[in-house]
């Protein structure tokens, strides 16, 4: 399994994590996959992605929006890419479209044969069991206009992610708080840091801190024999 779960952040910041994304590939020109949250305003991020990891070497890019029609064929020749990226934006509208497309299952079985899946943002909350880190706090949430029910999903790690998280009281009292009732631990994570797993391996990348059980903790380097869902 090889995932890169980005906060957010700009493209400086982030160094660290796509240098360690493009040694995942072990491929000298990898292709990549990405998918907007929503179709509507994404061409310019997608642009500006391009033109960001075209400075890696990259040259091959697929641009696969899901909340607009498309072909069976654009759909094979986007999961034929090494990465496939799932952007930032509401996360309960991308996690709709996702199930409304049966997409969950076939971005799972992309992971399992050993493609690279990155997020940023609502795209790395996809990777947890469910997407509840969205929801709050109240202050800095998306807003769940789908009316979604069911938060469950990509459960590919056993953490929850939080991104763009701030080192303050307000942030601090909101996660001791969820955590006191989940069994598992929620990685806080400033814009500019990340979480990259290669297999059974965890590294964190820039400031990251770890909320279990009501407590906050900061957290550095490697973790390993993970056990994922």
């Amino acid at each position: 399994m090889k995932l890169v779960l980005y906060s957010g952040g700009h493209e400086d910041e982030n160094f660290e994590l796509d240098s360690a994304l493009i040694k995942l590939t072990h491929i000298r020109r990898p292709k990549i996959t990405y998918i907007p949250s929503c179709y509507y305003g994404s061409e310019e991020y997608y642009e500006e992605f391009v033109r960001h990891y075209q400075g890696f070497n990259i040259t091959k890019f697929y641009y696969f929006p899901i909340d607009i029609p498309y072909s069976d064929v654009l759909l094979e020749e986007a999961f034929k890419s090494h990465i496939i990226h799932l952007s930032g934006g509401n996360t309960y509208y991308f996690l709709k479209n996702l199930r409304r497309k049966k997409l969950l299952r076939r971005l799972r079985e992309f992971v399992q044969k050993g493609g690279i899946l990155t997020g940023l943002s609502a795209g790395a909350i996809l990777m947890c069991p469910t997407i509840h880190t969205a929801g709050f706090p109240s202050f800095d949430r998306d807003e769940n206009e789908e009316n979604i029910k069911n938060l469950n999903a990509l459960k590919l790690v056993n953490f929850d992610f939080f991104p763009h998280y701030k080192n303050s009281n307000r942030y601090d009292l909101a996660l001791k708080d969820y955590t006191e009732k989940t069994k598992i631990p929620l990685y806080a994570m400033p814009d500019g840091s990340g979480i990259i797993i290669d297999r059974n391996f965890l590294k964190f990348s820039g400031r990251s801190y770890c909320f279990f059980r009501g407590q906050k903790m900061p957290i550095k380097g490697l973790r390993q024999n993970l056990q994922f869902l």
